[in-house]
């Protein structure tokens, strides 16, 4: 089949490459616009992009799908198909009607669950044991449409957000050229997704990584993971904003207040609602990320200090 692959972030690459590798003809990607990056704030191309440009592929970046010239130009290429992959951006029925089989959708859940732009990391804010992706054919409504194909994997216990995403954009990579080789040959059935069981996975906000000391530890862990890489997990020390890696829950630890600090010889410990947590790797403003044992040194906690909640500022 003629494909143009949609998709932005690093997580789209691999289905962008087996895409590119496999059978079918890649006419071009569209990805979102070059977007401010670094301290210098000039404009970046996306991954997808620049991995476009690197292969000499035609790339198109509508501010907005519904663009006519972005409309005519996808008319003109006439895919058969287009396989979509964390595009981040709403298709318009303009732009949905245009190929031949719609738009194919690879989305990291089980749907109906996690609908939405942060499927992963829900998932692992919630304490789900299973994960997965699924290939849908992309419709008006928000990942609504009828499921193709899926595939699960489970959620390990120190499993963060990006190592899922990690895994999932590889073994979902193989899916969706699946579907599409099955789409080719009239093989290919897309059921309807189950009524029940719908749950919704908005981005996770700057405020979502904020850790919470009076939650359980259990809770804590699972924020930390969930917002690691992005946005990242952080607490307050001192008045200052400090990023924090994944913890290790303390099973039977020593009596903590929330947010309580204790430095002991090979680990830092920190109070929560239940038992304590061990500190992974911390991150002071302006510093490199050190471990934690090192950075209590540094700052010498004293006896009975605590981190601090803090006014988010998005």
């Amino acid at each position: 089949m003629r494909l143009v692959f949609a998709g932005t972030p690093a997580v789209a690459l691999p289905a962008l490459e087996a895409v590119a590798a496999s059978r079918h003809e890649l006419l071009a990607v569209v990805t979102r616009p070059d977007a401010p990056a670094g301290r210098g704030r000039g404009l970046v191309r996306s991954p997808v992009g620049a991995w476009a440009d690197e292969h000499g592929i035609e790339v198109l970046t509508p501010a907005r799908p519904r663009e006519p010239e972005f409309l005519a130009r996808l008319t003109e290429l006439a895919p058969d198909c287009v396989p979509v992959v964390a595009y981040g951006a709403l298709v318009p029925p303009a732009a949905l009607e245009i190929p031949t089989h719609g738009w194919v959708n690879l989305h990291f859940s089980l749907l109906p669950a996690w609908r939405g732009a942060a499927p992963v990391q829900h998932a692992v804010l919630h304490g789900d044991a299973v994960i997965g992706a699924s290939v849908f054919q992309l419709e008006a409504g928000l990942d609504t449409g009828p499921v193709y194909g899926t595939l699960t994997d489970e959620i390990r216990p120190t499993d963060t957000s990006g190592d899922l995403l990690t895994r999932l954009a590889a073994s979902g990579a193989g899916l969706l050229v699946a579907v599409l080789d099955a789409i080719e040959a009239g093989t290919a059935r897309a059921e309807p997704q189950p009524v029940d069981g719908v749950s919704l996975a908005p981005k996770l906000t700057v405020a979502d990584g904020q850790v919470r000391w009076s939650e359980p530890g259990f809770a804590v862990d699972r924020r930390i993971r969930a917002a690691t890489p992005a946005p990242g997990a952080w607490t307050t020390f001192r008045g200052d904003r400090v990023k924090l890696g994944p913890v290790r829950p303390i099973a039977n630890s020593p009596d903590l207040k929330p947010g309580e600090l204790l430095i002991e010889r090979t680990q830092v410990l920190v109070g929560t609602a239940t038992t304590a947590v061990a500190l992974g790797e911390v991150r002071a403003a302006g510093k490199k990320p050190m471990p934690a044992t090192d950075w209590a040194r540094g700052v010498r906690v004293a006896p009975g200090e605590t981190f601090q909640n803090a006014e988010v500022t998005e």
